[in-house]
């Protein structure tokens, strides 16, 4: 894997889990098929922030804004700070990504929401920290090139 090893505890970032990080990072990993629109079928709000490059939720900017937007600043800020990376609850990342998000990723991956959601929590404050290693949020296709490399 390169840049996202040890980034995740126990070091293993299985198949649908890059597939999931990839669907919230980097709108082409979308189970490898780029043509298809991010967004569900059903209604799902507008304000996605969604791009072509950028994931379901417009790229790494976009999720931490989600995460800000939801109260979840501080944890968010911890990942892409240098210090310590706090920890996010399973059941809050829920939230902060929404239901629509979750369900669209779960489809995706074939992993039930819970348990994307636990590996989820448990991936990205290593993902993130190691996008960002100093401080800095980077580019949409920085961010597509870490997950070809």
């Amino acid at each position: 894997m390169g840049l996202f090893d040890n980034a995740v505890p126990g070091g293993n970032i299985t198949k649908p889990l890059m597939i999931a990080l990839g669907a919230l990072l980097v709108g082409k990993m979308l189970s490898g098929r780029s043509e298809e629109p991010a967004a569900p079928q059903a209604p799902a709000p507008a304000d996605t922030g969604a791009s072509a490059d950028g994931g379901l939720l417009g790229g790494l900017g976009g999720l931490l804004g989600k995460l800000r937007d939801a109260g979840h600043g501080n944890v968010a800020d911890s990942w892409v700070g240098t210090g310590q990376n706090q920890p996010i609850n399973p059941g809050d990342l829920g939230s902060a990504l929404g239901p629509a998000v979750i369900r669209e990723i779960a489809q995706r991956t074939g992993m039930n929401e819970q348990e994307l959601l636990q590996q989820l929590s448990a991936a990205l404050p290593g993902i993130v920290d190691k996008l960002t290693p100093n401080g800095q949020i980077p580019q949409n296709h920085q961010v597509a090139s870490a997950f070809n490399s």
